[in-house]
């Protein structure tokens, strides 16, 4: 314990001593006992880490002078710190009252809590602007998309959505469709129509005549579209013209007809239905082509590699033989059998090339007069090794009649003889949607002259057609017909 501590001690034992024996003894003790009670606090604080004279914090020094340095937090000493620093922001506050800085203040933070609830309420303001926007703007899809169902124009599922290429544009049809029925151009009709001799009640009733055809219209024009097919858009054209002069007739007391404008829109929706179906078919046949290509191109990889195996067991066994006949010394035998190895390495080497070169094969020109008529042929080509079989394919039961041959011929590039005959008659192909089906509108005889203008080589080729089948059914029909024809002319 400090000195200081003890002597405050011992003095206050002392005056407590002399203040119950005599009055006057005391007052000569607290003097002393003052003293010692400053040093004693002295000693307290410099046993808490802080100056003897402390940390000089007070108002001069804290915000009166501010030149002068204001100490750190200490980490010893924070009791007197903190009460340093509380006498001081009294101080402070005391001033600012005195001067009436605190009113200023206090006006300030007032103006500033004003600046942002007026902010705060702006931005509620113009939320809510933008929500009562909005509602208007349903409010008002609602009533256009009432007025539209009324006429019966709703936006059913339609074939073209689902297409890339035909979407955007089914969009702007539809758009359109809609704005002519809200802008009452989709009909026209007469004016100053009366009812009873009223004008308002004619005008009513011109209305509701209106509309009510218009629905019919719309209907049966949806119903075009529902019912549209690859390929059939005249057959739908005609459907909506009939229903459109019906509703003529039918509003005829009123001057009542579909606007032209109108009725194109609606031709161009079902168009684009009948564009997207066609297009689907035509990926679908396109897709059934390929197939059908690869699983030939398979059955001739297959008998390709069969008649390698065959081939090179034949040159096996000549090559068997013929060692036999040269240990044998029969040499007339080894010449002979020389001769067929020759041949059947040649064979196989044919074969060989077959499989490596894949644009080797054989074209072929064929008509079928019974099926088709004596102006139209197939040009296509196949890597068979006997192309008969892939002819003979071709005159399934898909067709009455065989085909005739005009053409068979190999080449090592019978692609592109193939497509050269393809672009040559690219004008008078049959099915210009798909165009793996490789019929046109040709003679043999317009083949055979193609191939000689492009230098192309071709052994035997017939410009007739045997068609023994279609011929002999001709023959029986006549006679079948003969006595039916007697009777009617007696």
């Amino acid at each position: 314990m400090p000195k200081s501590f003890q002597w405050v001690l011992w003095l206050t034992v002392l005056a407590l001593f002399l203040g119950v024996v005599s009055g006057p003894g005391l007052l000569l003790v607290v003097p002393f006992l003052g003293w010692f009670a400053y040093k004693a606090y002295q000693d307290y604080q410099e046993l808490a880490g802080a100056p003897v004279g402390g940390f000089g914090i007070n108002p001069a020094n804290a915000y009166r002078n501010p030149h002068v340095r204001i100490p750190e937090v200490p980490v010893q000493g924070l009791r007197v710190f903190a009460q340093e620093v509380v006498a001081t922001n009294a101080q402070l506050l005391e001033d600012l009252h005195r001067v009436g800085a605190m009113d200023v203040l206090t006006r300030q933070q007032v103006a500033r809590d004003a600046e942002a609830a007026r902010l705060r309420i702006s931005n509620e303001v113009r939320t809510l602007q933008a929500d009562k926007q909005a509602l208007e703007a349903q409010i008002v899809d609602v009533r256009a998309v009432a007025e539209v169902h009324s006429v019966g124009y709703y936006d059913f599922e339609h074939p073209a959505e689902a297409s890339v290429k035909l979407a955007a544009d089914l969009e702007g049809v539809r758009s359109r469709i809609k704005e002519a029925i809200r802008a009452k151009t989709a009909v026209r009709s007469v004016t100053g129509f009366t009812f009873n001799n009223s004008e308002k009640e004619g005008a009513k009733f011109v209305r509701d005549l209106t509309k009510l055809l218009l629905r019919a219209y719309n209907a049966e024009a949806e119903n075009c579209v529902k019912t549209a097919r690859a390929g059939n858009y005249h057959v739908a054209q005609n459907r909506l013209e009939k229903a459109r002069e019906q509703i003529r007739k039918s509003g005829a007391m009123i001057g009542l007809d579909v606007t032209e404008s109108f009725h194109v829109l609606r031709l161009r929706e079902i168009e684009l239905a009948t564009l997207h179906l066609q297009a689907v078919a035509a990926a679908k046949e396109e897709e059934r082509a390929r197939r059908e290509e690869a699983r030939e191109a398979a059955r001739a990889l297959k008998e390709l590699e069969a008649a390698k195996a065959r081939q090179q067991k034949t040159v096996d066994h000549h090559l068997n033989v013929l060692a036999k006949l040269e240990e044998t010394g029969d040499t007339e035998g080894a010449a002979r059998v020389r001769e067929q190895l020759a041949e059947a390495q040649a064979a196989l080497a044919d074969v060989d090339n077959r499989l490596a070169n894949t644009r080797a094969g054989y074209v072929y020109v064929i008509s079928n007069l019974g099926s088709f008529g004596e102006r139209m042929v197939k040009i296509g080509m196949t890597r068979r090794l006997d192309p008969m079989d892939r002819v003979k394919e071709l005159g399934d039961a898909s067709v009455p009649f065989n085909f005739d041959v005009h053409a068979l011929f190999f080449s090592q590039d019978a692609v592109d003889v193939e497509a050269m005959l393809h672009r040559h008659f690219a004008a008078q192909r049959v099915n210009r949607v798909n165009l793996r089906r490789e019929y046109f509108y040709a003679t043999p005889e317009d083949v055979r002259t193609a191939l000689a203008e492009h230098d192309v080589e071709v052994v035997e080729f017939r410009t007739t057609a045997d068609a023994e089948e279609f011929h002999l059914s001709e023959e029986i029909r006549a006679t079948e017909n003969a006595p039916v024809l007697e009777s009617v002319g007696r």
